[in-house]
């Protein structure tokens, strides 16, 4: 008995396209259920992939199956086809039909996944990880150095601030090459003058220079949380440029295989000219995707090691980490309360509030008056003579008033400052929270869902399309869904990784495990 199933639809949406392969994928079943004769003819390649043990389709991967539609019975790859395979194939259809599966659902389940966006690239010896990365670059990065160093700058001006004025020692003399007989004696005059600072100036500029200088660590802390936060979104593009890399070269693989089965098919005259054509076209997106995720992964790779503090970037670099994006387990109030209590800009806003009260301070006590007391011993001839003087300016006039207006309007300015400092921590929390949310919904939605029906969808187009169930354009449509969504996977995973750093940069709070 023999029986050929032709089906050719033309379908403008994917659902559509998956029911019609479906459709014909049962019918094909049936066939090889009941039709030893067609198993013989060249069904061996296609039944073992529907039986999942034998044929070309368990053993080459989403491509293997057209090896039994191509070559009536040969698969490709060294995969032999013929009456064991194909009475396999069959006894897999049948096990398919009692379970209430069609052909092509047995055939999607028994053939090998190919690349998976949601695991982790494999890595090289000696990879590092994120946390060893920010170690790196917190030892290493020039900008934080740079900012370490200003730092201690500061901080040497509390040593000056503390210091007490200096005295005055003044000697001089007159006469004194002239001989005592002349008449006139040669006179010595010894000075020591001090001022004496009142207004507690000096205490204020201590308090001045120590609130300059928790300001001055407090932005030392946020140089490094907006370093680190680059340094994260730097690492994660890399990771996934690796993933989408690792991605792109099996996929390549894999279409490389499909394009030579279709070549196959073609000089066997089983496939159009220009169906064969149309195939071999689509194998330049692949390669072009290729080439720009081999660009992706060495710029992202220079740009990380950069940060890191290397002179020479190098091609063996490498990291490791996962993909799928982690669960945030703080609510939006814990964070905000987190982002108040440790937000290093925050904190530097709120010093410089202190930093301006004590510069206040300091101005009204630079308006109080200095005495300076003076010491002297005089020496003239064989007499003796000693005093004393106290100097006290007058502050009539200057009363140190424009500095006192100054840094009283400098201290209001400040608060302002804290309150639109506290208010942007609020507005970034807030901002970070519903794109992570949103991102991470997405995200979800293409680890749950839509990556498994895209490669459902793909396998049954496949192998309809191999077995004259649907025309190449539905094909083609499929093969580029399924790109497309494994693309589409990988920026959402890329999205939710930026978001969970923003958060983390916002809250001032490390949320990656």
């Amino acid at each position: 008995m023999k029986l050929t199933i032709k089906t050719r639809t033309k379908v403008p949406s994917t659902s559509q396209v998956r029911s019609a392969a479906r459709t014909v994928a049962a019918l094909l079943a049936l066939t090889l259920v009941t039709s030893p004769a067609l198993i013989a003819q060249g069904g061996g390649g296609g039944g073992g992939g529907a039986g999942g043990a034998g044929g070309a389709g368990a053993g080459s991967g989403a491509s293997g199956p057209g090896a039994g539609a191509a070559a009536g019975g040969a698969a490709a790859g060294g995969h032999g086809a013929g009456a064991a395979p194909g009475a396999t194939g069959q006894q897999g259809a049948a096990t398919g039909a009692q379970n209430g599966q069609s052909a092509a659902e047995v055939y999607a389940g028994s053939t090998a996944l190919g690349p998976d966006p949601r695991k982790p690239p494999a890595s090289k010896p000696g990879a590092l990880t994120l946390r060893q990365v920010l170690d790196a670059v917190e030892a290493r990065n020039p900008t934080i150095l740079a900012a370490q160093q200003n730092l201690r700058a500061v901080r040497a001006q509390e040593i000056q601030a503390a210091v007490r004025t200096n005295p005055y020692f003044t000697l001089y003399g007159t006469d004194l090459t002239e001989p005592a007989s002349a008449g006139t004696p040669y006179n010595v005059s010894a000075q020591f003058s001090r001022l004496f600072e009142r207004g507690n100036k000096r205490r204020f500029r201590i308090e001045n220079a120590q609130a300059t200088t928790a300001q001055t660590a407090a932005q030392l802390e946020d140089s490094i949380r907006q370093t680190v936060f680059t340094v994260k979104q730097a690492f994660i593009h890399m990771l996934v440029a690796k993933d989408a890399l690792e991605l792109a070269n099996a996929s390549l693989k894999d279409y490389q295989h499909e394009v030579e089965i279709a070549n196959d098919r073609y000089k066997a005259g089983d496939l159009g000219k220009l169906d064969f054509e149309r195939l071999d076209l689509q194998l330049g997106n692949f390669e072009s995707d290729q080439a720009n995720d081999i660009i992706t992964l060495q710029q992202a790779s220079f740009q990380l090691q950069t940060l890191m503090g290397v002179q020479t970037p190098s091609g063996n670099f490498d990291i490791k980490g996962d993909v799928l994006p982690p669960l945030v387990p703080q609510t939006l109030d814990q964070l905000t309360q987190q982002a108040l209590a440790l937000r290093p800009d925050y904190a530097a806003a709120r010093q410089g509030v202190l930093a301006a009260e004590a510069n206040a301070r300091l101005a009204i006590a630079q308006g109080t008056a200095d005495p300076t007391l003076e010491a002297e011993y005089d020496r003239s001839g064989p007499e003796n003579s000693a005093g004393f003087s106290i100097n006290i300016p007058l502050r009539i006039f200057d009363k140190n008033q424009g500095n006192k207006q100054t840094t009283r309007i400098q201290a209001d300015a400040s608060r302002f400052t804290e309150l639109a400092a506290r208010n942007q921590v609020l507005s970034d929390v807030a901002q970070a929270w519903v794109g992570y949310v949103q991102a991470k919904t997405l995200s979800d939605r293409f680890t749950d869902h839509y990556l498994e029906e895209s490669r459902d969808v793909l396998t049954i187009a496949q192998f309809a399309f191999e077995h004259g169930g649907i025309a190449l354009i539905d094909y083609l449509d499929a093969l580029r869904d399924a790109r497309s969504s494994t693309s589409d996977a990988l920026n959402a995973y890329l999205t939710t990784w930026l978001a969970i750093h923003q958060l983390s940069e916002s809250a001032a709070v490390d949320l990656t495990p």
